[in-house]
């Protein structure tokens, strides 16, 4: 620093002190503290406690630890970002510090004050600070008024009336249609009763028809769509015969001549046959599931006359059956994981890869190994014989018969006796290691609370560390215990000077502006001195500028040239000279 200043921006002296001296100096000139005393300066870094005697520190008795200001910062950082992670971005360090120096404190007793928020007391209630982010509030719709209701209705009824009035000029426009092409056909069946027997071909070729079935079927789906547009109602002779037309309309390439079609009908007409037998394929299926299902009534119908009949013998012939078929099904299930057989050689009481395997599997191994044999001759001879190649038929047989990979029918009705059981015994407990998955909650819309900064045991939890540094992992002392450490360290330490010294303690530094901080260090003090020890402890006058303020009066002061090291010192001496150089604060 010397060299810095003297060679390169040429200052004239300089003169170097410490912080709390000016500030402790400064305090004693306005008769806060006197001539002997300590200098407590928790700073935003680091801790000191200087002693003074005579007006001059005694540095052999100084006392430092790495715990200030800024570690109270970080930890009141840290807690905050960890109880409300969603507004991590909002706690910046400088708002930190300000809630820091706005709202923490220290307390009396860290203990009891901790308790007291533990049980939730009223008095805990009232120290709790609350900081109101900024939150905009989800518009509430209010109401409408019963003006606005009519209007609503009003225009509602106006818009389904114009759209009634479509539906209805629609419905007249697609009823005009229908009865033109009624007409229609009508005519064409007509002409066609007088075209002669060999004509008939040519003559539908013209109209676009085929047979005179395919114009009959138009015209009655033309009939029925014009009274179902009319609104007209149905019979049921009607309706099968709506049914047959469909069908026939359909697939009404089917009953049509190979000799009368084109090659593009011929295709269609394979393609209605496929359709039909599809069709009729499902119908099948779907009259068969119908039988089953009414079997199924007819079981349960019976079952639940049994019931009624003998409830206590029921339901224990119901009990059993569903023991032995979940044994029989447990059962299974090993034998597909074990393969039914049991490795001799498995010692260790594990599955061995012999009880994985099936019956199929093992064959496959066996002939897989029986390829892979050189037969002693020192040489891979495999594929050399056609009988070699037989193995492969061998192998790619489907020989999966012990593989049950279809539709279990025992699990179907094991299942079913389960729910049977659930219904009639409210004691049974099925065995099922299916997992239900649990719901998901529902998010709810944020609120003012969710916005909101609380800070209850964070106030005092944060500022603590300044007597207890080992909570954030500094194996250092508090300040409490650093005046007792301070004072052993002087050399010449007596029961007299140190009674002097505690009669005057400064605090100082901006960490010492929390509240409660006196009233703990006195506590503290007397607890590491004797029994009716004189302890007094005073705040600084300004504990953040009172260290400027103090070096500005020494500054101002005509002994202050005395106290300086000039260039020509430097220069003359050596900046080695400047480590043995000591201010004297006194003049």
């Amino acid at each position: 620093m010397a060299e810095l200043l003297f060679e390169t921006y040429g200052v004239p002296s300089v003169a170097y002190g410490v912080d709390a001296a000016f500030s402790y100096k400064y305090n004693q000139q306005l008769g806060i503290c006197d001539k002997d005393g300590l200098a407590i300066s928790p700073g935003f870094t680091a801790s000191h406690v200087i002693p003074f005697i005579d007006g001059e520190p005694i540095y052999k008795g100084c006392c430092r630890t790495n715990i200030g200001g800024y570690n109270v910062t970080d930890s009141l950082k840290q807690l905050l970002s960890l109880k409300y992670p969603h507004h991590m971005t909002r706690f910046t360090w400088e708002k930190v510090e300000d809630l820091k120096m706005e709202h923490c404190y220290i307390a009396s007793d860290y203990a009891s004050e901790a308790q007291l928020f533990q049980k939730g007391t009223k008095e805990a209630e009232e120290k709790t600070r609350c900081w109101q982010l900024p939150w905009i509030p989800p518009p509430t719709e209010e109401p409408p008024s019963e003006e606005e209701i009519a209007r609503k209705a009003a225009i509602k009824e106006k818009q389904g009336q114009r759209l009634r009035e479509m539906a209805e000029a629609k419905r007249s426009s697609r009823i005009n249609e229908l009865e033109n092409e009624v007409r229609g056909l009508e005519f064409l069946l007509q002409q066609l009763v007088q075209v002669a027997e060999a004509d008939i071909p040519s003559f539908l070729s013209e109209t676009g028809y085929v047979s005179r079935q395919e114009i009959e079927s138009a015209l009655t789906k033309a009939t029925q769509s014009l009274r179902k547009a009319k609104g007209e109602p149905k019979d049921d002779q009607v309706e099968t015969e709506e049914q047959t037309d469909a069908t026939n309309e359909k697939f009404h390439l089917i009953n049509v001549p190979d000799d009368m079609l084109s090659p593009e009908q011929l295709k269609e007409k394979k393609r209605q046959l496929f359709l039909k037998t599809t069709s009729e394929g499902r119908q099948r299926a779907k009259q068969k599931r119908y039988e089953e299902e009414l079997e199924r009534e007819r079981r349960n119908q019976l079952d639940e006359e049994r019931r009624l009949e003998n409830p206590e013998l029921y339901l224990g012939e119901l009990r059993a059956k569903y023991k032995d078929l979940s044994e029989r099904v447990e059962q299974r299930k090993r034998l597909k994981t074990n393969g039914g057989h049991t490795n001799r050689n498995n010692l260790s009481g594990g599955v061995g890869r012999g009880e994985r395997l099936n019956a199929a599997q093992r064959e496959r191994m066996r002939l897989l190994t029986t390829a892979a044999f050189d037969r002693g001759k020192g040489e891979d001879t495999f594929g050399a014989r056609d009988e070699d190649w037989q193995l492969y038929k061998l192998m790619s047989k489907d020989n999966n018969d012990d593989d049950d990979e279809g539709p279990d029918e025992e699990e179907a009705e094991l299942v079913r006796l389960s729910s049977r059981l659930q219904d009639i015994d409210p004691t049974f407990i099925p065995k099922s290691d299916v997992v239900q998955p649990t719901e998901v909650p529902k998010l709810r819309p944020l609120t003012k609370e969710d916005f909101q900064i609380v800070m209850g045991v964070e106030r005092f939890r944060c500022p603590e560390i300044l007597f207890h540094p080992n909570w954030i992992g500094v194996d250092q002392t508090g300040l409490d215990e650093m005046t007792g450490v301070s004072l052993r360290r002087l050399p010449s330490y007596s029961d007299d000077i140190a009674e002097r010294l505690t009669n005057s303690i400064l605090m100082t530094g901006g960490s010492s502006l929390f509240p409660g901080i006196r009233e703990r260090l006195e506590a503290g003090i007397r607890m590491v001195r004797p029994c009716g020890s004189p302890i007094r402890v005073v705040r600084a006058l300004d504990p953040v500028l009172d260290a400027w303020r103090g070096a500005s009066v020494y500054a101002a002061a005509p002994e202050f040239t005395t106290q300086t090291f000039s260039r020509m010192d430097y220069y003359e001496k050596g900046e080695d000279w400047l480590r043995r150089y000591q201010l004297r604060y006194s003049f």
